[in-house]
Formats: structure tokens, sequence, C-alpha cells
């Protein structure tokens, strides 16, 4: 994806209040050896730039004064209550140095699966995003998950997925391959078989015919 920014002057938080009362949202670029460039981006191209995915997952070109740069977006600070963007960062790459991203899982295959057509299960996802390294010429925009196969008695674990040619997963904490879905059998109501006979010693005797 490609966006425009602009060389931003004025610094400060009574520049920033101003850029953004005239439909502007600050925002700062750093890293890959060069000097931190502060900008300026038009806030709703950039507010509809933020409900795209790839936007915060892939690799993006950044316009500013005539010249294109690769950056990732690493940061954006919102309004507690109002739809406005107050500030964003991004970071500059090159092709030689390894990209630490979290990529989206797009799981597919759950409605058609045993689980849910033979079991009649629910299956909710546990993890929504990876942790991944790679070059950034390998970066996935997303991974998919194939959950065709899911029963309620083979759920997969993180470990399972196939990564892209490169991309290796980045997993903290002790569980080193927790399950990526959770699922559920669906409840069954036990008839009680004493019942019928309880009800039938309640009921009242026939009266005596005369």
């Amino acid at each position: 994806m490609k966006f425009v920014a602009f060389e931003r002057n004025m610094q400060g938080t009574g520049a920033s209040r101003r850029l953004r009362i005239s439909g502007r949202a600050p925002g700062i670029v750093y890293g890959a050896g060069g000097q931190p460039q502060m900008i300026e981006l038009d806030h709703n191209a950039l507010w509809h730039a933020m409900q795209k995915e790839a936007f915060h997952s892939t690799i993006l070109e950044m316009e500013v004064a005539g010249q294109t740069s690769k950056v990732l977006l690493r940061d954006v600070q919102y309004h507690p209550y109002k739809p406005q963007i107050l500030h964003v960062d991004f970071q500059r790459i090159d092709d030689k140095t390894r990209v630490h991203m979290k990529v989206p899982l797009h799981f597919e295959g759950i409605e058609q699966s045993p689980a849910v057509q033979a079991e009649g299960c629910t299956v909710t996802p546990l993890i929504h995003e990876l942790d991944v390294v790679c070059m950034p010429s390998q970066l996935p925009e997303h991974i998919t998950v194939d959950l065709s196969a899911l029963t309620s008695k083979t759920i997969p674990g993180l470990q399972s997925i196939e990564l892209p040619v490169g991309v290796k997963a980045v997993v903290r904490g002790s569980n080193k391959n927790p399950s990526l879905v959770s699922v559920k059998l669906p409840e069954t109501i036990e008839e009680d078989a004493s019942a019928p006979a309880e009800a039938a010693a309640a009921a009242p005797a026939p009266a005596a015919k005369k």
C-alpha cells in the first residue's frame, strides 16, 4: 500500500493541536540508520487506511516530498472517545534487515469441518495474530489456517501452522504450542427416566362407579 505524508516543521503540543483542528494528523518516521523525521498526514485518508488490515501488517510505501521509502506502522494513538487519530509512528526498513511483525491469522474451512457439520460444535478462534520474524520481502499479508479437518478431538496448536518460506514464528511464555481454537460440544439435556413413573403415582385414582 502507498500513502502520502508531508514534512512537518512545527513541533510541540500547541502545534499538534492546531494540526488536528486543520484536519491533519501528526506523526514521526524513524529507524534504518536515519534521523527521525516529523511528518503530518491527511487525517481522513489516514483514518480510512487504518480500517484496512494490510495497513497494519504489511510493508508500506510512504511518499514525502517526492521521495518514496518503505515503512512499517509501529504505533497509533487514538482519542479516548472521538474517532480521531492523535499521533502515528512509522519505522523505516531496508531490504537487508529482518523485521519483527504481528501477522493476522485467517481461519478457513471451519463451517465445513466435521466438528461443525457432524458434531454440531461451536468453534471460537483463540489466537488472531502471530508474531513472526523474516526478511521484508518474505513478510506475508496474512497467514491462512485450514481447519476443514477439525474435530472435537483433534484441536490444532500453534506449531501446526504451515508458515511461508523464510518466516519464523516467535512464541513467548512457557506454552510453546497453545491451542488455536476452542471447540465446544453442543449441550445435551438428559431425560429423567423416573419422571413418568412419578407423574403416574401422583395422579389421582379414578372415582368408583356407583
